[in-house]
């Protein structure tokens, strides 16, 4: 574990960003859900790639990109990351596939953990 499985670029105006990459890089998009846009950059046997999403950015986070990393317990992640300096921003939120949490190191970089069920 511990892989970049993910990304999220969050915006003010995620429909206008969704937009722009869907036209740009041919980025496929998902009907809004909760101001969140689910990417997929199409990947195939020569092109490796992850998928992520545009999201309307919180106020904690309104711009900028976050990656989501992979942990077997997102629990025991946050208090390692906790322990070594980091910040937790959003603590354990629940998903129907999946555990999803959003801290920031102890430089300032905001990042995502993410626990499959």
């Amino acid at each position: 574990m511990g892989r970049v499985v993910g990304f999220e670029l969050s915006s003010q105006e995620p429909k206008k960003a969704a937009k722009f990459y869907a036209n740009v890089f041919g980025w496929k998009m998902s009907e809004p859900d909760w101001d969140y846009w689910a990417v997929s950059t199409e990947k195939d046997t020569m092109n490796t790639g992850i998928d992520g999403g545009i999201s309307k950015g919180p106020s904690d986070y309104p711009h900028g990109t976050r990656i989501q990393i992979e942990v077997d317990s997102i629990d025991d992640a946050i208090i390692k990351a906790k322990d070594n300096g980091a910040m937790v921003v959003q603590g354990k939120m629940e998903f129907d596939d999946f555990f999803l949490a959003y801290l920031v190191d102890p430089t300032g970089l905001g990042f995502g953990l993410i626990e499959q069920k």
